[in-house]
């Protein structure tokens, strides 16, 4: 990945800034996350001639991306390029093949950041620790035009020290990849997780040395992340998996007559290890984590509750693959309504709820309209994998078209655009 560049001398909004854009004025827009909707976003402010900064906690774009590099994705690259990557990248990959999170990094998005639009105005190795509105706390000013009109300010972590910047809109495409969810009943930590997540893996296994998950591994999760684990676990022969499922009868995730080879693929493997045709595989359904500790041998030996009473399972590696949520703490000083059941903002998860939830196939989910993306925060946004919460129907598609509502509603008629509402 490229090396960190140094601060832009815009990074912080003008002075004119504090006028807002309720007022008429050009939002000054901060962006967090260097990720695909990021980087589209980036593009959408350029395309609109507005300043933008755009802040990155690690040293290149895409970090979660490149984390699960070694993945291929099921979707395939005509559903993963937007249309503003690909106006302003001519070369940008086309076509029905579905490229690995490493490929969409380097054919994609590594050169979308590199853009003369964008280079300069990406600030890596430089973390968003807070975001609030000046002079005023939560509960202050509730839905009023005082409000609308104050500007943020963002507190940074940067490789100088900490910095505070200011804008007048911000988009938090921050993600959800760094915050995986524990691996405990009911969604707490397990007995014996907390002291023991050293030995915890939390991101799909790169299995292309076979010698590294010699031994048994316990797999927690079912969704496609596990299913991607569980198939490659399978195939190495100096490996036994077990495999640890929360649903007594689960279904894959299975969409009818699937149009993804690939995400088809994986609901066959699935069924094929959960079927009992491979010998170094147990699959334990409606099983769930009771605890875990350490042995003296050096491995973890975990007690599985399951319909056939308990199991204990000493293994070599753990990998927990239980989904990912964002993080709340950014925008706690915000006024954001968040969903009770996805941890997301409350008008956006209510759509995806009525429309299936989680179990909803990603390819047919309803557009989001801007007043599904707004909160009572006015001029803040979430937007990509974070705005779905615990939902797992995120597509990059879906990312690309919140960014497409978000600058068409500010582009048209900014004061309209960013009214203080409700979400409800």
């Amino acid at each position: 990945m490229p090396q960190a560049t140094s601060a832009p001398a815009t990074a912080s909004a003008p002075a004119s800034a504090a006028r807002g854009p309720a007022a008429g004025g050009v939002p000054h827009v901060a962006i967090v996350g260097a990720g695909p909707v990021g980087l589209d976003a980036a593009l959408a402010c350029a395309d609109a001639g507005w300043p933008f900064t755009v802040y990155e906690a690690a040293d290149g774009p895409a970090a979660h991306v490149g984390a699960w590099g070694h993945v291929r994705l099921f979707t395939p690259w005509d559903l993963n390029v937007s249309p503003r990557m690909r106006a302003h990248l001519a070369d940008a990959p086309r076509g029905g093949d579905c490229p690995t999170g490493a490929e969409l990094v380097a054919r994609l998005l590594r050169p979308v950041a590199e853009l003369p639009v964008l280079r300069d105005r990406i600030r890596y190795r430089t973390r968003v620790a807070g975001i609030a509105r000046a002079g005023l706390l939560k509960h202050e000013h509730i839905g009023t035009p005082t409000r609308a009109g104050a500007p943020f300010t963002l507190l940074l972590d940067t490789p100088h020290g900490e910095e505070s910047a200011a804008a007048t809109l911000v988009l938090d495409c921050s993600g959800t990849y760094a915050h995986p969810n524990t691996l405990g009943d009911g969604g707490i930590p397990a007995p014996g997780e907390r002291s023991l997540g050293h030995r915890i893996t939390r991101t799909i296994p790169d299995t292309a040395d076979p010698s590294r998950w010699a031994g048994t591994v316990l797999l927690v999760g079912a969704g496609k992340s596990a299913q991607t684990a569980a198939r490659d676990l399978a195939a190495l022969p100096g490996t036994r998996l077990v495999w640890a499922v929360r649903n007594p009868a689960p279904d894959w995730g299975e969409v009818p007559d699937d149009t993804l080879p690939a995400r088809q693929g994986l609901v066959d493997a699935s069924r094929a290890l959960a079927g009992g045709g491979l010998e170094r595989v147990t699959v334990h359904t409606g099983a769930r984590v009771a605890s875990l500790k350490a042995s003296q041998d050096g491995r973890v030996t975990a007690v599985l509750d399951t319909g056939a009473g308990p199991r204990e399972v000493a293994a070599d590696h753990v990998v927990s693959l239980t989904g990912y949520t964002g993080d709340p703490v950014l925008h706690r000083q915000l006024q954001v309504h968040e969903c009770y059941a996805t941890g997301a903002p409350m008008a956006l998860s209510a759509a995806l709820l009525s429309a299936g939830g989680a179990g909803a196939d990603c390819l047919a989910q309803p557009a989001a309209g801007i007043d599904q993306l707004r909160s009572p925060e006015p001029h803040f946004f979430v937007l990509g994998a974070k705005s779905y919460g615990r939902l797992n129907t995120f597509l990059l598609r879906s990312g690309y078209e919140q960014v497409d509502e978000v600058a068409g509603a500010y582009a048209a008629q900014p004061g309209a655009a960013a009214r203080s509402g409700t979400d409800g």
